[in-house]
């Protein structure tokens, strides 16, 4: 089975930007989430691939945010949009987990539990972070953007400008 991982704030939400920095919505009334994404995300699902939601949400372990909150967001994302999980990391870098990514940890715990087949696997996000972890966990990646101007460790299988582009991109790969 395949699945295309989706990173949430960025990719299947806007992300909340504050100071010219990229964070994540702290509340449900935050929530933006693109008027294509639903559509692109049916397409994906009839054409065979799981759906699932793989997130660092750090502000948790910094204390900015509570658990409950991240939660309700993910769940509320869930209801709007045909999502089939949601892994979440919610350590900070200095936690060193496996989970956090670029680590790929999250993909591969959504992998052993879904039989999914990575190397057919697809990541998509709007970070380095993204990218990496898909690499690391042998999918091919696609970067949403341009990336918010991080320096980046690898570059992605393609660059697009949202959901709907990555969508039909993936949809017209033959692996």
């Amino acid at each position: 089975m395949r699945a295309v991982f989706l990173d949430r704030d960025g990719v299947l939400n806007e992300a909340v930007v504050r100071d010219g920095i990229p964070h994540p919505p702290e509340s449900i009334d935050e929530v933006v989430i693109p008027s294509d994404a639903a559509l692109a995300l049916n397409a994906l699902r009839k054409g065979g691939f799981r759906l699932i939601v793989v997130t660092n949400q750090p502000d948790i372990a910094r204390g900015k945010i509570r658990r409950d909150v991240v939660i309700a967001i993910n769940r509320y994302i869930c209801d709007v949009l045909p999502i089939d999980a949601v892994e979440m990391c919610d350590h900070d870098d200095a936690d060193n987990c496996n989970c956090r990514k670029p680590k790929p940890g999250m993909l591969i715990r959504a992998a052993k539990r879904d039989g999914l087949d990575l190397s057919a696997s697809y990541m998509v996000g709007d970070r380095w972070r993204d990218i990496e972890a898909g690499r690391n966990a042998a999918c091919r990646t696609i970067l949403v953007g341009g990336g918010h101007s991080e320096t980046k460790k690898s570059k992605p299988d393609i660059k697009v400008r949202g959901l709907a582009e990555a969508a039909n991109w993936i949809l017209m790969q033959k692996v």
